[in-house]
């Protein structure tokens, strides 16, 4: 047959498939259902739905045939596929069909869709009721298709929309027909249409909220469910009420006459509803029913502990499934209306009180509910329940439980004190809960619970306390790290790991060779698994840091990983990358020394600048640490590449971004000052530029002043040759210049407002002295205001002596000590301190330089020459200078 008798034969089954006459629809319809799987029929369908002459509803009809065929056949997998040349065909018919002249094909089907979806929905029912299941399975089918583009239409399709709905009548189906999968689907349709409608337009849906409670409710909290509901339908329940609870277009604002009109009346709806019966009945089904353990669950626990773990923390199919929805629906419940759930939880545990039968299951069931329902609303229990009396007399007993059954208590109570302990758990106990852990990880029916109960995870830790225990937690930590099998398992072993070390810090050393060895071992398995190594990396992270200087010795694994982790050329890199980073500066902060691997890492760099990702802070803090560690084999190596990639930066970043970069620069003049001249000169005239030019950024101008008071006060013939540059690219004399810059700087002071720079400046500028040049002389009153602030800034009094000293002056260097809660001071911090010793902001006195310098500019000026330039500074500023420097 050709395809304009195709066309003319599947255009009449079409028009006779729109009909309401069930003697032309339902053979029209098994004549389109066995062409469905025809070659040329969906070509046919596009040339009618394209045809703008041909009836409406038939073209839509046409459209819908041809949708649902290509969801089913287009594939090439799929039984009776489409061959490719249709496949061809077809998409270069549809790129052509967009100029639609039927509005109501169109931006306006709804009334169309709507009638279509009423017509198939009626005539499924009225198969289902005759037993007709073949049939209805094909009614089912286009109620759901026609259900899906309404969905879209409702909740995108008006900006205000008023259009009710109604909820399908729910019948119960034989479960072993064929339309049951179908028709779960459809409702579950039904409640996503509500569901949207809800979030995109909350105060349109306020007519149906009293509606959707009522349905939703009695079908999930009362006998009318029963029998009825399927899980996904009550997960969609369950969000719906949730949603409405939580909606924050339905609550009145704080000030009742500030709220909307609409925003009261849904809150009259939800208070008319929501009462206390209600809430009662709903808090207890919660609880009760939908909290218990499933035979399902204790069966893979049984079968597979570490399996049932890892759904309990976070598992796909967990995500997805009743129970955590359940448990938030009962969260944001007890937020809401605590003050009537409350006394009803408080009854369901004190009727637990004591230890519980272990022959009987329910009653166990029971409380594992109430005591998880216990520690979910933990902070909204605060005042009511004594957390640490009822650990005493109740929850510490029945740890000591060694019932086999009573395993699902011991389980849920060791839970319940992880949810507690950074509530409300005095710190005097934890030493005894530190030994009920210990016993509890000995357990091999309890030891995976520990992926989720971290023993150190809570605000009042000491570190004392827990000393005497870290031994035997943490090797029985490692032992279960090595013990578990998934991946997932593994990442959360590693999580506690982690957090140990954190917290016990330098304590750890002792007990970490085990966990040393093992870690190149679990870094080469989890290849094909990032997130794991992720976990590696954040576990490298604090091992180093408790390790400090003695991590060198892990460099032989340590510097490949990194190298690896911060290599953008490696696929592997978009998941490592922020870790790696993070490791690679803490490596350099705790390195004792440079060494050859860890100085040829750098050659990463350069790539991650480029980048100019949200890790740029993270990058520029690693080149900060290589400065400190190693300044002159670190410059000589890369800081020619570094210009080039600050220069390339410093066109298109940020006024914080700029910052940064001009840190990297200061740093590198503090350390070493000639070195860190010469190697960063092609960026300081820029910097000159932003001096002389006023900067209007407070920070970046800070740092521009920074940066020269460095230069100026620590390297005076860089300094002159700069000047000479400059004046050169402004066409001015270089006294001239030499003035605008002092006066500017003299001016914008007050954008410095760390008192070392303050400080620096100070020092800077006096180091201009003495001095016969005029302009020097010109700006020698500016010169003294600075200086006086800067005295202001740093001198104290000595408690000892009674008289003013400079108080960021520093004789010698000194081990801090420490408690054991404070961490010890890096390799870093060490090389700082030394660095400071060198660095005249504290090795010089500013009181005794600016003495020195105004008795050297006495001494070329003389005296009277000496008293006219003192003259031109303020009378009050030269007493208050007078003062500082009295006893001098």
């Amino acid at each position: 047959m050709d395809m304009e008798s195709a066309s003319s034969v599947v255009l009449q089954a079409l028009t006779q498939a729109t009909s309401q006459d069930t003697a032309l629809l339902k053979p029209a319809e098994e004549q389109l259902r066995q062409w469905e799987t025809q070659p040329g029929f969906y070509s046919v369908l596009l040339n009618i739905f394209n045809n703008h002459m041909l009836d409406v509803n038939v073209r839509w009809l046409a459209v819908l045939y041809f949708k649902n065929g290509i969801d089913r056949y287009w594939r090439r997998v799929a039984p009776n596929a489409l061959s490719e040349d249709e496949k061809t065909s077809l998409r270069a018919g549809l790129i052509t069909n967009f100029n639609e002249p039927v509005n109501q094909l169109a931006s306006g089907i709804y009334s169309f869709a709507c009638s279509l979806w009423s017509h198939h929905t009626d005539c499924f029912l009225q198969q289902v009721l005759a037993v007709d299941q073949a049939h209805a399975l094909s009614s089912l089918e286009r109620t759901l298709l026609s259900l899906k583009v309404l969905r879209k239409l409702t909740v995108h399709g008006f900006q205000e929309p008023q259009q009710n709905m109604e909820v399908m009548v729910s019948r119960q189906v034989d479960p072993d027909s064929p339309c049951r999968e179908k028709l779960e689907k459809t409702i579950i349709l039904y409640t996503k249409v509500l569901l949207d409608f809800l979030e995109v337009h909350p105060c349109a849906f306020i007519p149906l909220i009293q509606r959707s409670l009522e349905f939703a409710v009695s079908y999930v909290f009362t006998a009318a469910g029963e029998g009825l509901v399927f899980e996904r339908f009550t997960v969609q329940c369950m969000n719906l009420i949730k949603t409405i609870v939580k909606n924050e277009a339905y609550k009145p604002c704080k000030n009742i006459e500030d709220s909307k009109p609409e925003s009261l009346e849904a809150h009259k709806i939800k208070t008319a509803f929501f009462t206390h019966p209600t809430l009662t009945e709903i808090g207890r089904r919660l609880v009760s029913h939908y909290f218990l353990l499933t035979k399902e669950e204790l069966a893979m626990w049984e079968e597979d502990p570490e399996g049932f773990a890892v759904e309990e923390t976070g598992g796909d199919s967990w995500k997805y499934s009743l129970r955590p929805c359940t448990e938030v629906l009962f969260l944001d419940i007890f937020h809401n209306y605590s003050q009537t759930l409350t006394p009803v939880l408080l009854e369901m545990v004190l009727n637990l009180q004591g230890p519980s039968n272990v022959e009987d299951p329910v009653q166990l069931l029971m409380k594992d509910a109430v005591y998880n329902a216990v520690g979910l609303a933990a902070y909204e229990l605060f005042d009511n329940i004594d957390f640490d009396q009822w650990f005493n007399n109740q929850l510490l007993g029945e740890l000591q439980v060694s019932h086999h059954r009573y395993k699902l208590i011991r389980r849920r109570v060791i839970w319940l004190i992880g949810q507690w302990i950074s509530v409300k758990f005095k710190s005097e106990l934890r030493p005894l809960l530190y030994e009920v852990i210990l016993n509890l990880m000995q357990d091999p029916d309890l030891v995976f619970l520990f992926l989720n109960v971290s023993p150190v995870d809570d605000f009042e830790f000491r570190t004392e306390q827990f000393l005497p225990y870290l031994e035997s937690i943490f090797s029985l930590l490692f032992q279960l790290l090595q013990q578990v099998t998934e991946c997932d398992t593994k990442m959360q072993v590693l999580h506690v790991i982690s957090c140990v070390i954190e917290r016990v810090n330098i304590q750890i050393r002792p007990y970490v060779g085990c966990l040393v060895q093992y870690l190149p071992l679990l870094w080469k398995q989890s290849e094909e698994h990032n997130m794991l190594r992720c976990a590696i990396l954040t576990t490298l992270v604090h091992l180093v840091q408790g390790l400090g200087a003695e991590s060198k010795n892990l460099y032989l694994f340590l510097l490949p990983v990194i190298q690896l982790s911060t290599d953008v050329s490696q696929p592997p890199h978009v998941y490592l990358l922020e870790d790696g980073l993070e490791l690679w500066l803490v490596t350099l902060e705790n390195s004792p020394a440079i060494t050859p691997e860890l100085l040829r890492i750098f050659q990463n760099m350069s790539a991650l600048l480029e980048m100019s990702s949200e890790n740029l802070r993270t990058c520029f803090q690693i080149v900060n640490a290589y400065i400190y560690l190693s300044a002159t084999d670190f410059l000589q190596n890369y800081a020619e590449g570094l210009c080039r990639s600050f220069c390339n930066l410093l066109k298109d970043i940020t006024n914080e971004g700029q910052v940064q970069v001009l840190k990297v620069v200061e740093v590198a003049l503090k350390v070493s000052p000639v070195l860190g001249a010469h190697m960063f000169q092609p960026l300081l005239p820029s910097v000159f530029r932003g001096i002389v030019d006023g900067e209007r950024y407070p920070v970046v101008m800070s740092t521009y002043l920074g940066i020269m008071g460095r230069v100026l006060l620590q390297n005076a013939s860089f300094f002159s040759s700069l000047l000479t540059q400059m004046a050169s690219e402004y066409n001015q004399e270089i006294g001239q210049l030499l003035g605008g810059v002092i006066e500017m700087w003299v001016d914008r002071m007050d954008n410095i407002t760390q008192p070392e720079r303050r400080k620096l400046s100070s020092l800077a500028l006096l180091s201009l002295l003495p001095s016969d040049n005029s302009v020097v002389q010109e700006k020698f009153c500016g010169i003294i205001n600075i200086c006086v602030e800067a005295l202001h800034d740093v001198m104290t009094e000595d408690s000892d002596t009674g008289t003013l000293k400079d108080c960021m002056l520093m004789s010698h260097f000194e081990e801090p000590k420490l408690t054991d809660d404070e961490e010890p001071p890096t390799e870093q911090d060490k090389r700082k301190k030394l660095l400071a010793l060198e660095d005249p902001v504290h090795s010089v006195s500013l009181q005794q330089y600016v003495y020195e310098k105004l008795k050297a500019q006495q001494a070329l000026m003389g005296d009277q020459g000496f008293g006219a330039l003192m003259e031109t500074v303020d009378t009050e500023i030269v007493r208050q200078l007078q003062e500082f420097l009295q006893g001098l």
